[in-house]
């Protein structure tokens, strides 16, 4: 496909385009998930959860060749770095120092989302390349001093190497399934070592003998009193940390009503009382966001928590031991842990390489990130190795 008749756009509402043409590209991208639906997307704008008013503020470029839809991204102007998860804050910092501007900058990114997948939907390489041209070219006409493209796919960093974007390298820890699959939650805890199985064994019987249970609800069985039990939750656990929710009470509602098939949620049960939730995305065969590319793909994502009774150990029942047991029984090869954590290394949550990109307008910046970047890289590198050496299991996979 060439790339002379491409007709580029640029709106500012994702409602331009068509939700059912959205997604359909979203289905034939290397790395889908189910954070880059349409549905989903929208919700964060509508719900109030990212707008221009929280520092959000949504441009959506698209590539046609006459009718047909090539390639789609969204690109937020923001005037701070919360909700990124790849931090860039010492940047910023530079830029003042010298009296320059950072902000506005461009963030091409799922917002309060650190996980890994397609960011440039497009329908071939060209037409990739053809959409992130566009992003610089009108960075570089609204004057931002920058622009961030976070947890892309490897067809989204080989683009931006193309266009000499710069890599920067961070850690996440997902778990794995084996490729014949854990018969059950004691067959995976055997592929650990003594003390690491122990150590789970012994958290798990601290909840048990607590008085606490769980039940697990998906999709349209997750009725409206566990989606409000479950807000009360999370939006304490983040004020207990000195912060306001990210998300309001709509976008909950909305996932809900537009998108119940890709949520999974967990509910601590002591003496018939809710004590405590966790919701898990999830992504498999047939329905939206899955990885068409790889049928056999299940993947489900830990997302969100909250408790309103402290018990030991409840954090990883409730965001680790159940999705996990639940993925080894629904055959699910893959569960990511979210952004950093080293703690989840020992629940063999395995250390995994995420990547961004990044452009930078003013050429003196660009050059010194760009060392910095290098230096960074090799530190990346290292870490990983030392982590390896650490596995939590009895013979370390390949990653």
């Amino acid at each position: 496909m060439g790339g002379t008749d491409y007709v580029i756009r640029v709106s500012d509402a994702l409602t331009d385009v068509d939700s059912g043409t959205w997604d359909a590209l979203l289905a034939t991208q290397p790395h889908p998930t189910p954070f880059m639906r349409h549905a989903y997307l929208a919700a964060l704008e509508q719900s109030g959860s990212a707008t221009a008013t929280t520092g959000w503020d949504a441009r959506v470029i698209t590539v046609h060749q006459g009718d047909t839809l090539c390639a789609a991204c969204v690109v937020y102007l923001k005037d701070h770095s919360y909700g990124e998860y790849v931090f860039d804050w010492a940047w910023a910092n530079a830029y003042q120092q010298h009296g320059l501007a950072y902000y506005p900058k461009a963030v091409i990114a799922v917002p309060f989302t650190p996980v890994p997948g397609s960011r440039l939907l497009a329908v071939d390489a060209s037409a990739r390349a053809a959409l992130l041209r566009a992003v610089q070219a009108w960075c570089e006409s609204v004057k931002v001093s920058s622009a961030h493209m976070l947890f892309a796919a490897d067809a989204d960093m080989r683009s931006a190497s193309n266009a000499a974007w710069m890599a920067r390298h961070t850690v996440q820890f997902h778990w794995h399934n084996t490729a014949a699959g854990y018969a059950d939650f004691d067959h995976f805890l055997q592929s650990m070592t003594q003390e690491k199985r122990k150590k789970i064994k012994q958290e798990r019987r601290k909840v048990a003998e607590s008085g606490v249970t769980f039940r697990h609800c998906q999709g349209q069985d997750i009725c409206a009193t566990d989606w409000e039990f479950f807000y009360r939750c999370y939006a304490q656990t983040y004020r207990e940390h000195g912060n306001p929710p990210y998300l309001t009470p709509d976008f909950f509602r909305r996932m809900a009503q537009t998108m119940p098939e890709n949520w999974l949620m967990f509910v601590a049960e002591r003496n018939g009382t809710a004590i405590a939730s966790s919701l898990i995305a999830v992504s498999s065969p047939g329905n939206p966001g899955a990885d068409t590319n790889q049928p056999s793909s299940k993947v489900a994502y830990g997302r969100y928590w909250g408790a309103i009774e402290n018990v030991s150990a409840l954090h990883f029942e409730a965001c680790y031991y159940q999705p996990i047991q639940w993925c080894i029984a629904q055959g699910f090869t893959r569960f990511e842990g979210g952004a950093q954590g080293e703690h989840k290394m020992a629940r063999a949550l395995l250390p995994v390489k995420t990547s961004s990109a990044h452009w930078l307008a003013h050429p003196a910046f660009a050059q010194a990130v760009e060392r910095f970047l290098a230096q960074e890289g090799d530190g990346i590198a290292q870490y990983l190795d030392a982590l390896d050496a650490r596995s939590p299991l009895k013979a370390s996979p390949q990653r």
